[in-house]
């Protein structure tokens, strides 16, 4: 494996780790705080070093996946770095870089419906464009609404951060089989690897539901008192 290669399997490897400890431990406390701060650095270089492989492996894929990432996690970090109701230059680049993105992925969905594997080869790029457009519509909201408060703002930090870690455990569990052994390879039905990232989908479901549904996360009135 090359230098960089093993870069990215060990910014990976604390990603996931930093990962799980911040969502195991007290949501805003200290240790979820200071694992949360070590996971974004992780996976924006882990993101950054795909990107690298990818431009010299010729997988222009695996390049809009780790610019997509870079975006994830530097807005996921924003949404609470941001004091309640305060946008910035930085929420504009976002929306703008989100509607660019959009439209680069509607327009090689395009490209890819006329090739021979439309259905196949499509598919995965509109994915991608539908998650692109949503994204930017939520930058815009909160140009638009100079900033979020209350559980809006940490509903934007949770999807982001857990759709992130959900890439990140993605990657190497059923994306990186041939590092596993033998016999986990030869596992069936091979659907028991992908149980892993699953599972970080099924607890972003559960705490945006949490988030929600509670009234801790409600907005205060103008003027309350912290």
């Amino acid at each position: 494996m090359s230098p960089e290669g093993l870069f990215h399997a060990a910014a990976g490897a604390v990603g996931i780790i930093t990962g799980i400890i911040a969502v195991a431990t007290l949501k805003g406390g200290p240790t979820h705080r200071a694992a949360g701060k070590v996971f974004v650095a992780a996976m924006v270089a882990a993101a950054l070093s795909a990107i690298v492989l990818a431009f010299r492996s010729g997988t222009p894929g695996f390049i809009g996946a780790g610019v997509l990432i870079v975006y994830f996690m530097l807005t996921a970090w924003m949404a609470v770095k941001r004091r309640e109701n305060e946008a910035g230059w930085f929420e504009i680049i976002a929306f703008l870089f989100a509607a660019a993105g959009a439209a680069a992925m509607y327009y090689a969905w395009q490209l890819a419906l006329r090739a021979e594997d439309a259905l196949l080869g499509g598919l995965p790029i509109l994915i991608f464009a539908i998650v692109a457009t949503l994204c930017a519509l939520g930058d815009l909201s909160v140009v638009l609404r100079r900033g979020l408060a209350g559980r809006q703002r940490i509903l934007r930090h949770l999807w982001r951060m857990h759709l992130g870690f959900f890439a990140a455990v993605g990657s190497f569990f059923p994306g990186q089989l041939q590092m596993f052994p033998e016999y986990i390879q030869n596992i069936r039905p091979l659907i028991v690897l992908f149980i892993p990232p699953f599972s970080i989908a099924a607890l972003m479901l559960f705490w945006l539901g949490f988030v929600i549904f509670s009234k801790q996360f409600a907005a205060r009135p103008a003027g309350a008192k912290a």
